[in-house]
């Protein structure tokens, strides 16, 4: 185990396991337990995910996982969540494991940081994107999802984990865990992801049931992500493209869903 100092001088664990060509994980190398691993299984989510993921690849590839959701949840950048400041905390990540070329792989926001990664630094190799899109990303959606939710920050949680899907867990987050995600589509909304040249070999896909309605406090706002998937431009963008049927956004983050999709990909774009 080692760490990394990121872009607001606090520290982050980075977990390497494995031989090969690299791969970051932005995943929780460590499961959950008790109460709240039997919360995480209500809500469909494997307690044991970054584990899981982490295992499933180390056997041919030099895995780098840190828990960087964990981290930001836990050590809020109400301020500085930018997509500059990720993509270096991440870039950070990989010095401490010694890692110069790499690819990625991240699920849902942490899909769109990998992107924003690719666009601002020739060190990847590959880049897997899962539960966001690659392009007709829902960014002014988001930013209204992520405003409303800042909005009411600090009342009562409906005792969900939250996966993304703001709706999912109430508004039980702080002030400052929220307003660092409307920073960060802030800084997206000028974002035109038809043109981010990304040139290495890239995978995305969702559930094909990944279709988020939020309620009347969030604006009835819909975030679309299984309908962008349908655009026929991402295979001519050079992406290879997997909608897993009948999964959600929830679902298709499970280990059970990805390995297959992620493993095989790896396997042939690194050989």
């Amino acid at each position: 185990m080692t760490s990394a100092e990121l872009h607001d001088g606090n520290t982050i664990d980075v977990h390497v396991q494995g031989t090969g060509p690299a791969i970051l994980l932005p995943v929780n190398p460590i499961p959950v337990e008790g109460e709240k691993a039997d919360s995480l299984r209500k809500w469909g989510v494997d307690p044991a995910l970054g584990r899981t993921l982490i295992d499933g690849l180390s056997d041919a590839f030099t895995v780098i996982a840190a828990d960087y959701e964990g981290h930001v949840l836990a050590h809020p950048k109400p301020d500085t969540l930018t997509p500059d400041a990720i993509a270096a905390d991440l870039l950070a990540v990989a010095d401490a494991a010694g890692a110069g070329r790499f690819a990625y792989y991240g699920y849902s926001w942490l899909a769109l940081a990998g992107l924003q990664l690719a666009v601002r630094t020739g060190r990847l190799t590959a880049l897997a994107m899962g539960g966001f899109p690659p392009l007709g990303g829902p960014y002014a959606d988001m930013l209204v999802v992520t405003r409303a939710t800042h909005a009411m920050a600090g009342r009562p949680s409906s005792g969900g984990e939250w996966d993304g899907d703001w709706d999912s867990v109430g508004v039980g987050l702080s002030e400052a865990q929220t307003r660092q995600f409307v920073t960060l589509y802030e800084a997206l909304r000028g974002f035109d992801d038809t043109r981010a040249e990304v040139t290495v070999p890239r995978l995305c896909f969702a559930g094909s049931a990944d279709t988020i309605a939020y309620g009347e406090r969030w604006g009835n706002t819909v975030v679309d992500i299984a309908g962008a998937f349908a655009r026929e431009d991402l295979a001519g963008a050079g992406w290879e493209v997997a909608v897993l049927d009948g999964l959600d956004h929830t679902g298709a983050m499970q280990p059970g869903a990805v390995l297959p999709v992620l493993r095989p990909w790896l396997d042939r774009v690194s050989g």
